[in-house]
């Protein structure tokens, strides 16, 4: 079991942005930047591309009203999309608020938010959703 079905299933606590039957979204606690998302589909799945198409197909439009959310709620130019997956073995998106391309560049140190600058992260894309 991997760490994001341990969140999923609620036994590793997340600051939760949305649910519904095939995905989990989710604040990261290391974010490049704040409002910085994750979304992952409820079955294990390494690689994006070994998705079952549905999920491969619905993971863009359970996204798209997180990400205009988050856009929303922060100062950025947009919202960008990326997968890496190379840290946990479990398909996931991030969600970026960017303004400039150094702001999804997962060489840099990431943020270090308190619980609350988390909580306040949460709370203002759920204002927009």
């Amino acid at each position: 079991m991997t760490i994001f079905s341990k969140i999923i299933t609620g036994e590793i606590p997340s600051y939760k942005i949305a649910e519904n039957e095939n995905f989990f979204a989710f604040l990261d606690i290391f974010p490049l930047q704040k409002g910085h998302t994750l979304i992952v589909p409820k079955i294990e799945v390494d690689k994006i591309f070994d998705l079952p198409d549905t999920y491969l197909s619905e993971i863009l439009v359970f996204a798209k009203p997180i990400a205009k959310a988050i856009e929303h709620a922060f100062t950025c130019n947009r919202v960008n999309i990326i997968t890496v997956g190379l840290e946990v073995p479990h398909t996931h998106i991030h969600l970026i608020p960017m303004t400039h391309i150094n702001d999804m560049n997962f060489g840099t140190e990431k943020l270090k938010l308190t619980k609350e600058e988390l909580l306040d992260a949460q709370k203002a894309i759920l204002k927009f959703l």
